[in-house]
């Protein structure tokens, strides 16, 4: 009797949780974890990239944000499917956060897509259609192995509580964010975590901005990162609806479609405003814009996802139908925004 009135107790603490409060938990906890995904995306460019690692670059199908997709969609792998139910069973938020959120920003189509388009601006359509190929196939197979390696460290956990009698089911209630005052608490620290880091990256800009260097991207990406992780979440309600009243194509998720597809346009259509003003100021804010909005606006975790599923359904094929139809509109799209401008009006 005691544990059902505890139960009743925490749903009743949820549905006493306004829904303003749950769309400023939702927003502001995308704002944090999207920032930290747009700072990890630049750190693992500069690590991997030609002055460190040399690993990636803008010249071959190992396009910079190549790492960090791959990443994106491992801890997708873990965070987003194998231990998504004990991370909302903690909070829900937090599962937005990390998925949406962090994962979201940490992996971004439209760069990709961007990359592939200089490629083809260069002659070398070949290594574009590489570079899709291997993209894909990295991504993809960073999913399954991320799935693989946390079923295989949620086996070790549950062998290890079987052995010494841990694992109890009340073992993580301490943990979780179930009541109204907890909310509270946590949205507290989490204002403070965005008004810190907003204050850090604004005085950083501010001091930066003149010299135009990568640094100053960033911390403009850092501003207008959030946006873009806000506009992407409301798009993924079009998610399983389907076209039409009938509701045809369910199957395919149109609002991370429709992210995809018009981040990797505006992509496009900054880095001609890019080659076309050709200035330091132009350039540092298209790019901060590209690194930032536009890099959480898109997503490769939630696309390799999605294309997992579907390769794991009944029909496959729906999974190859669905990347074909993200890459060839993104592609095409750009041609027409980006390459064909600068092959008509000799952009250098």
């Amino acid at each position: 009797m005691q544990l059902c009135a505890l139960k009743t107790k925490k749903q009743d603490d949820k549905e006493r949780l306004p829904k303003l409060l749950e769309y400023v938990l939702c927003l502001i906890h995308l704002a944090v974890f999207g920032i930290l995904g747009v700072l990890t995306r630049y750190v693992l460019q500069k690590l991997f990239g030609p002055r460190v690692a040399g690993l990636t670059n803008d010249k071959n199908i190992l396009y910079l944000d190549l790492p960090s997709n791959m990443v994106g969609s491992f801890l997708m792998g873990w965070w987003g499917i194998v231990f998504k139910a004990d991370i909302s069973s903690v909070s829900d938020y937090l599962a937005i956060g990390l998925t949406t959120g962090y994962l979201g920003s940490l992996t971004t189509f439209s760069g990709w897509n961007q990359k592939m388009l200089d490629l083809i601006v260069d002659g070398h359509w070949v290594l574009a259609v590489l570079g899709f190929l291997v993209g894909l196939f990295l991504a993809a197979y960073s999913i399954i192995f991320g799935i693989e390696t946390a079923k295989g460290f949620r086996w070790l956990l549950t062998r290890r509580n079987a052995c010494t009698g841990s694992g109890t089911p009340s073992s993580s209630s301490n943990w979780r964010v179930d009541s109204f005052k907890r909310h509270l608490a946590v949205m507290g620290v989490l204002i403070l975590m965005l008004g810190l880091l907003w204050g850090v990256c604004g005085a950083l800009l501010r001091e930066e901005f003149s010299s135009g260097n990568s640094g100053a991207q960033l911390w403009l990406a850092c501003f207008v990162g959030p946006p873009g992780v806000w506009i992407r979440w409301f798009l993924a309600r079009l998610n399983g609806r389907g076209l039409g009243r009938a509701g045809s194509f369910k199957w395919v998720p149109f609002g991370t479609l429709a992210a995809n597809v018009s981040a990797a346009c505006i992509m496009a259509a900054l880095s001609t405003v890019k080659k076309a003003v050709n200035s330091q100021t132009s350039d540092t804010v298209a790019s901060g814009i590209q690194l930032g909005f536009l890099g959480c606006l898109s997503t490769v975790s939630t696309f390799t996802a999605e294309f997992n599923a579907m390769r794991e359904s009944e029909r496959p094929w729906r999974a190859y139908a669905y990347a074909l139809i993200t890459i060839c509109i993104s592609f095409g799209l750009g041609i027409l925004i980006y390459s064909v401008p600068v092959w008509t009006k000799g952009y250098g």
